[in-house]
């Protein structure tokens, strides 16, 4: 995927999907870095829309997964199917063996579906019976939590928290966006649909997730993440309130994600090198959810998004 192309695709996004730009960028980032997506935000947020759209855009199948109490893994990953005409059970392939996964309201599963769920994340393969299978090379999920409605969910465990890339947080477009966004749905509703999508090969996209490992990150840049990822393991050696905040610190996974995540961003504004600002842009989607928060944080309404602005201004990038 070249330039122009990449460009072409993030307009194309920013038109259906209109007001949610950190959205479109941050599962542009998501793609380019292989890894999936946390999106919490209250309802009509066009979050199924924006997953919708760039399933049109790239060269793979597209699967909606409604989560609900009742779902079974089986729901999820498939099961065997006994045919009588050979006597024999055959494999029938769930809605997971898709390219592009929407979880929707992922915390409304339960636990066992969760399970399921986290080894497709990890391992891209699920387990059926006796039986391991492979998911698709292009696997991407992006599941979605309402943060308002908690009755009836099962929130879901750090294990799989942290098997997410990113979690970002979308809130409601301003006022502009707004009018936009009502003429859009009105030409629609009236057949006015001149925008064709741009199209992706999976290939394209494997070439530039290739062409983003290969970014130049100077070994001052990678010190800078591993102070980062430390501090949030030795919090007391930084700064007093910062320990108090603080519960558990990061996994290496999250080292991991804030350099694959950086290095996207930088290719996506047309860079051939990371800079700290890139580290500092991805900081908050890639740690939020991984930070465990001490109950006096919790306690004085501190959110996560606090935590990672104190950890910056604390960790120098020099």
């Amino acid at each position: 995927m070249n330039a122009n192309a990449l460009q072409q695709l993030r307009s194309y996004l920013n038109s259906q999907v209109i007001g949610q730009t950190e959205l479109v960028n941050q599962l542009l980032v998501a793609l380019l870095a292989d890894g999936h997506i946390l999106v919490e935000g209250p309802p009509g947020l066009a979050k199924t829309r924006a997953v919708k759209c760039l399933a049109d855009c790239i060269e793979g199948d597209f699967h909606r997964v409604q989560f609900t109490p009742d779902l079974l893994p089986a729901d999820l990953t498939g099961t065997d199917i006994f045919r009588p005409e050979t006597g024999e059970f055959v494999f029938q392939t769930g809605p997971i063996f898709n390219s592009l996964i929407l979880a929707d309201e992922i915390n409304r599963a339960p636990a066992k579906v969760q399970a399921a769920m986290l080894e497709a994340m990890a391992e891209k393969q699920i387990t059926a019976g006796r039986n391991t299978y492979s998911l698709p090379e292009l696997f991407l999920v992006m599941a979605t939590q309402n943060p308002i409605e908690q009755e009836g969910t099962y929130p879901l465990p750090e294990a799989q928290l942290d098997r997410f890339l990113i979690h970002l947080n979308v809130d409601y477009p301003d006022a502009k966006s707004e009018l936009d966004i009502l003429r859009l749905n009105r030409g629609e509703a009236q057949g006015n649909t001149e925008t064709t999508p741009p199209t992706i090969t999976q290939s394209e996209i494997f070439s530039a997730r290739r062409a983003v490992l290969e970014i130049h990150m100077a070994e001052p840049i990678e010190q800078y993440i591993i102070r980062l990822i430390m501090a949030t393991r030795h919090p007391s050696q930084y700064d007093g309130t910062l320990a108090q905040w603080l519960e558990m610190g990061v996994s290496p996974r999250a080292t991991i994600a804030l350099d694959r995540c950086a290095r996207a961003h930088a290719w996506l504004n047309g860079r051939d090198f990371v800079s700290p600002e890139d580290v500092q842009a991805m900081a908050f989607p890639v740690l939020r959810h991984r930070l465990l928060l001490s109950y006096q944080a919790q306690a004085e309404g501190i959110t996560p998004n606090q935590v990672i602005e104190k950890l910056l201004s604390l960790v120098g990038s020099a």
